[in-house]
Order: structure tokens, then sequence, then C-alpha cells
């Protein structure tokens, strides 16, 4: 089925102009003369690359109470997200190519957002016994113990020059914060590797990460929608939110080029599990508006924002989506970026509601969600 966008603007890494997307067999068409089926009106909005995710917790298999993978998908493509990366940090572990494997395959029978599950770096996600790197880079471009700092400098060196070796992307999970990044960029000019630094969230991490990119250093990292939004806030999660001077600085590195992606840190947790200190927040539903809400006060651009939250992450993953582009696969959303709403907790599609920005006003929502070309949301309905 061939399907036209018309009357709106198409957004994305390279800028924006008047939309003219044809998308066909589930990619963006090179034909865009002959006559289509379908004729989407964008009714004044814009039309994105769907976002790509690069690190979120899905709890499943393991915590159906806290989210599943039906749950957290549907809140992912009404969100404006294709793809998302759920980390290891499930029960069992991912931490063999055959769980990796089973949850791929159960996300792929929801046809929902495409599903890239990380595999955990060691055995129960400890810094013992290493996993099988070698058999787990031919079923994942990631592999993390994310939830768990690596402290053992020698397993983080053999991981480090494992991924080298295989071509996987090392995520990290950096605990004290600064300290454990610079400990990972010493060991990455010492063996190399793939080094992707999770949820930067200090002033001090993202000039650590800016000298070591000067220095050559093959090192990249993603900022959250929550450290961007909030600051000086006890909500638990982890790392904390922190200053206002941390999160201006972080603004600051996404304009500088520093920061390489946005990603969520989606932790679903129960309202028990929350009271009780659990760390966790929920954010498929409005990152996005999140976003957009604080590149909007800050002059940043949408085409900035799309750069960050689907181009990059997607090239990351080795991923065939991210931008209008020709052959790439029509993972779509159509965003109003000037509606303006109110979250609520009530309103969340994730199975967990938990999040500190009840009544917060923000700016851009999702109107629709296309995954292959196929129309999966509309306007509050799956499709």
């Amino acid at each position: 089925m061939r399907t036209r966008f018309v009357n709106g603007t198409q957004v994305d890494c390279t800028g924006e102009r008047p939309c003219g997307i044809v998308t066909e067999a589930g990619l963006i068409s090179v034909d865009t003369l002959s006559p289509c089926d379908v004729t989407v009106d964008l009714n004044g909005c814009v039309l994105m690359p769907a976002l790509v995710d690069m690190h979120c917790h899905l709890r499943d298999p393991g915590w159906p109470q806290k989210e599943t993978l039906e749950t957290g998908l549907r809140a992912a493509a009404a969100g404006g997200f294709g793809t998302v990366c759920a980390m290891a940090n499930t029960s069992p572990v991912m931490d063999n190519a055959a769980a990796v494997v089973s949850n791929v395959r159960r996300a792929e029978s929801l046809e929902l957002c495409r599903l890239i599950q990380a595999a955990a770096a060691g055995r129960e996600l400890k810094d013992a016994e290493p996993t099988d790197y070698a058999e787990l880079s031919s079923v994942t471009p990631v592999v993390s113990n994310d939830g768990q700092t690596i402290f053992s400098d020698t397993f983080m060196e053999r991981l480090l020059a494992a991924s080298e070796r295989h071509g996987f992307m090392v995520s990290t999970h950096c605990m004290p914060e600064a300290e454990i990044i610079s400990r990972d960029i010493t060991l990455s000019k010492r063996v190399g590797g793939r080094l992707h630094v999770g949820h930067i969230s200090l002033a001090e991490s993202a000039r650590l990460i800016r000298d070591a990119k000067r220095q050559g250093v093959n090192i990249t990292c993603e900022v959250m929608p929550h450290h961007l939004f909030g600051w000086d806030d006890a909500y638990r999660v982890n790392p904390p939110m922190r200053t206002r001077k941390d999160a201006l600085a972080l603004i600051d590195a996404i304009r500088d080029g520093t920061v390489d992606c946005l990603a969520t840190d989606h932790a679903p947790h129960t309202e028990e599990d929350k009271a009780n200190g659990a760390a966790g927040i929920s954010n498929f539903d409005h990152a996005l508006a999140m976003l957009w809400q604080v590149f909007r006060e800050n002059k940043i651009s949408l085409s900035t924002l799309s750069r960050l939250a689907s181009k990059n992450p997607a090239r990351l993953l080795g991923q065939n989506c991210g931008a209008l582009e020709r052959g790439m696969r029509a993972d779509l959303i159509v965003f109003d970026p000037d509606a303006r709403w109110e979250i609520r907790r009530d309103a969340m599609l994730s199975r967990s509601h938990n999040t500190p920005f009840e009544g917060r006003q923000v700016c851009g929502r999702v109107i629709k969600t296309f995954i292959g070309g196929k129309l999966v949301y509309d306007n509050g309905a799956f499709v």
C-alpha cells in the first residue's frame, strides 16, 4: 500500500520543509509520483521520524505488576517511539542469547513499536563472571549491566576490549557518576571499545565527555528528559535530579554536540515500590513533550531534537530509521508542536504512573504513530 502525507511540514535531522513523503512496503518510497492508495492529511502538523529510545526498562519478564511488554510498548508507541532498547535487569536476567531472542519475538507478536533487547554484561548483572559476548553480539547491539555500576576495573577493561572485538556497544551505569565516567574514559584510551555513558546528569560529566571526545576517545552519551525538565527535586531517580546549574550545563552540552542522544530511562514501579524508596520514573507517555518544552524555552530547534532522539540513536543501534530519507523504515509520527497540555498521572498508558511532574504544563503532542508504514496509534486509540 502506498501512502502520501500532505498539508504539513516534515522535520528531521536535516531541517524542515513542506511535506512530500510517500511510504510503500514499510519504507519511505523513492517513487513520489505514482498514485497512492491512502492520503494522510497532516492538518498543519509536523511529520517526523519516530523516536528511538536508547535506554528503558520494561520489567518483562519478571514484574508484570510494574509493566509488561504490551503495556510498555503501547505507552511508547503513543509517546512517539518507533524503537526502544530495554535493559537486561529482568527476572530472569537477560544474560543469554535465547532469552534475548525470546523477548524480541514476543514484542514482534504485539505489532506495536520495535524492541531491541540489551543483554547483561555479567551473569546476574554482576561484575564477576562475564556473559558470552561473542554469542550475544549476534543477537543484540547493546550489552549493559544498567541498574548496577561495574566497579571492577578489570571486568570493565575486558568488557570494553570485547566490544572492540565484537562490535557491540557498552552502555554504562555510573554511580558515583563523574568518578566512574573518568575511570571508563581512562580504560577506553587504553583498550578502545564502544563506550556509551547512560543518563548523565552532572555538569562535570558533560565536561569529562566533551574533553574525551576532543582527545579522540570513542565515547557517546545520553541525557534524560527529567534531568532537563526538573531539578532540585527529591523524587527518587537514579541518578538523582540535580541542580538548575547542572540542567543548564546539560543544555549547553546539547548545543555544542557533546550529548549524542536523548533517551527516557523509563523505569516503571508500583506505588508500593515507590513508597518504599525504589528509584525510577515513567517517561514514555510524555518524554517528547517534556523535551520539546525545554528545547522551545532554550531556542533549540525541533530538527536538533529529531537528530538527538531519532537519527543518532538509530545510527548507534544500527537501525535503518530515524530520518526522512528514501529507503529508510517508515517509522513516523504526526506531531503537533503547539499543543499545550498538562501531565496527568491518571491519563498515562504505562502500567506505572510514577512521575513527580503531575500538573506541569508541557508543549507538543503525538497525534499518530506509524510503524513500518502501518498506523499503530491514532489520536488516543490503537489501531
